[in-house]
């Protein structure tokens, strides 16, 4: 069974309707107990860093995160917002800590020549050889809506990358056993749905 998080912020019904579509045993909880009995975690979000921190933190989610995710016990798959929280702080509404599972921070997107928020469909690049990618079409175009994005982070852990104007988005991040994407595979079509596929077999 994968476990979505709820934590109250986040596009959790489109998740949802992906995962009902690839016939995967789902759940919706934030309860501690069902998400330890959970064969792999997806941590959906949209909104601000500083509040998804505090409230996975009101619901004694962060020390779970840690322990479990941290120590190599639970597979994570966090979406959009759920993978900046990944790293270990953002600049966004001041500085504020993330899960710190991941190194990097995330910081604003600035571009004179680009819109922001960067919303669209643009391709997904591959940075080094990952069995995901036998997954997906040749040239896959996947969907965004961010403001921020993750800098100074393990460059072994980048495997794909897409470009807006002049700024290397940090797409898609694999370390071990957590997954992270910048874009919203539930919302990006046949590739989109290859990648939760994957994780959900990666996880069961």
């Amino acid at each position: 069974m994968i476990a979505i998080i709820d934590y109250g912020m986040g596009n959790l019904r489109s998740v949802e309707n992906a995962l009902r579509y690839l016939k995967t045993d789902y759940c919706i909880t934030n309860d501690a107990e069902v998400l330890r009995k959970a064969d792999g975690w997806i941590l959906p979000g949209v909104g601000a860093f500083a509040d998804c921190m505090k409230q996975l933190q009101a619901l004694g989610l962060v020390e779970l995160l840690k322990e479990e995710v941290g120590n190599g016990t639970k597979p994570l798959l966090g979406i959009c917002l759920g993978m900046q929280v990944l790293f270990e702080e953002s600049e966004e509404v001041g500085l504020s800590k993330g899960l710190g599972l991941l190194k990097g921070k995330v910081v604003k997107m600035i571009d004179p020549q680009a819109r922001i928020p960067h919303i669209g469909w643009n391709l997904l690049e591959y940075d080094q050889p990952h069995p995901l990618f036998t997954k997906l079409s040749e040239k896959p175009f996947v969907y965004f809506v961010h403001s921020y994005y993750a800098v100074h982070y393990d460059s072994n852990i980048l495997i794909a990358h897409s470009c807006y104007h002049d700024l290397h988005i940090c797409a898609l991040v694999a370390k071990g056993h957590i997954v992270g994407a910048q874009f919203h595979p539930e919302k990006s079509g046949t590739d989109g749905l290859a990648i939760l596929r994957y994780f959900v077999e990666e996880c069961v």
